[in-house]
């Protein structure tokens, strides 16, 4: 037997399903920042959506009581806490005017695993899930693990980076089964107005399509933009719909890991079947912690939202100010989402980048300066920035594209 059947013999080391998915750009942003940092290099990471504060001190000070607690050294309920699965309930109500039961709701190890299962759970082999782009890194990725087929439906910076009825309607078809909405949106900060979620969800309704909405960003809103949720818009999707949100975001609790989705109950109990062999409970400290966090009131993040606007407000007009980028203003969460597409294929430092990937990696090494290209995003072309970090590190950072790209 020659070498080369050998090798085409032996067993496969890796499943096609995990093989075929690739690795979160946006983490490995992240940690290529974070590894070059410890190497001495002082690199300004634009990467990760994480808000650059400390959890408030009142959530911290209820993980300290709950690790003191022996009852919280056990396992719990695989769907939650009793009590955080109602607090979630009773946020839910007063955040998204949508009211819900506790047996429509399961608390995840963060809202990335509530992407996930909720996928797995609502998919069969080669459904369809429309998924307006830009989009998150992980929507794709989740909807194939799931054995679905993600359908992209792209909005350029022309349209506000904001799908429309008649687009969704050319990309619909008979495999069509649902519909993911993230507003307000990572990564483009854009907002859905009220009227257009509410023509969006009547279409769904209409057409029998399910609707997961991601409402994780819900309290980051600029401006005259105000969140809607597509459940209250439109009530009729309450049996076909699932939210996903968690703490994360909000209440500066990115490694907490505490997330949840909302939907029927018949769905939620089959995903937490799925959960009950997958992770079992969340960590019962970080639900205490949750637990504190949504219970409390939102003064706290009313200060944060207040630094990241003012961070809006320094990011956009300083790239817009970088010749070849133009930058809309987002209305939400805290990502800048500028166009790059004038920056392609000039001489910058010696060399030209032909990509929006190109342009990242060039921007990484010659400025010291880590973010995530768009096509990590379902969009060639564009750059994502996170202006969630320091405004010290955020007014260095961009000045350093400027004088790069001048």
């Amino acid at each position: 037997m020659t070498d080369s059947a050998r090798v085409s013999s032996a067993p496969r080391r890796v499943s096609r399903r995990v093989d075929g998915i690739t690795e979160s750009a946006t983490l490995a942003v992240d940690a290529k920042a974070k590894e070059l940092k410890a190497a001495g290099r002082p690199v300004i990471g634009f990467g990760a959506g994480e808000p650059g504060f400390p959890t408030p001190d009142y959530i911290v000070e209820a993980a300290v009581r709950a690790a003191k607690d022996p009852s919280n050294h056990r396992y719990t309920p695989a769907g939650g806490l009793p009590d955080l699965k109602q607090a979630i309930a009773a946020k839910t109500q007063r955040d998204s005017g949508v009211a819900v039961e506790t047996a429509q709701v399961l608390v995840t190890n963060g809202a990335k695993q509530a992407v996930y299962q909720t996928f797995a759970t609502l998919l069969d082999p080669d459904d369809e899930v429309l998924l307006p782009a830009p989009y998150w890194t992980t929507y794709p990725e989740a909807i194939k693990l799931a054995g679905g087929v993600s359908v992209d439906v792209f909005a350029d910076e022309t349209q506000g980076y904001l799908v429309t009825v008649d687009q969704l309607e050319s990309a619909r078809t008979g495999r069509t089964k649902a519909l993911l909405l993230c507003s307000p949106s990572n990564p483009t900060g854009a907002v859905y107005p009220p009227d257009q979620v509410r023509a969006i969800g009547q279409w769904a309704h209409q057409h029998g399509i399910w609707v997961v909405t991601d409402e994780i960003y819900e309290h980051l809103t600029y401006d005259d933009a105000r969140f809607s949720s597509i459940v209250k818009e439109v009530p009729e999707l309450a049996d076909t719909s699932v939210i996903v949100n968690g703490v994360a975001k909000t209440y500066a609790m990115t490694g907490w890991r505490v997330g949840w989705m909302i939907g029927p109950p018949d769905v939620v109990k089959a995903a937490t079947n799925l959960q009950s062999h997958a992770t079992s409970n969340v960590s019962n400290v970080s639900q205490r912690a949750a637990l504190a966090a949504v219970s409390g009131d939102l003064s706290a993040v009313h200060q944060m939202r207040a630094a990241f606007d003012r961070r809006r407000r320094t990011i956009v007009s300083a790239l817009n100010g970088v010749n070849g980028f133009t930058c809309p203003g987002p209305q939400g969460a805290f990502y800048a989402f500028p166009a790059v597409q004038g920056a392609l294929g000039r001489d910058i430092g010696g060399r030209t980048a032909s990509t929006s990937a190109e342009l990242a990696e060039l921007l990484l090494e010659q400025a010291e300066v880590a973010l995530v290209p768009g096509e990590a995003f379902g969009a060639p072309g564009y750059l994502r920035l996170s202006y969630a970090l320091g405004d010290d590190d955020l007014s260095e950072g961009v000045g350093r594209i400027q004088r790069l790209l001048a």
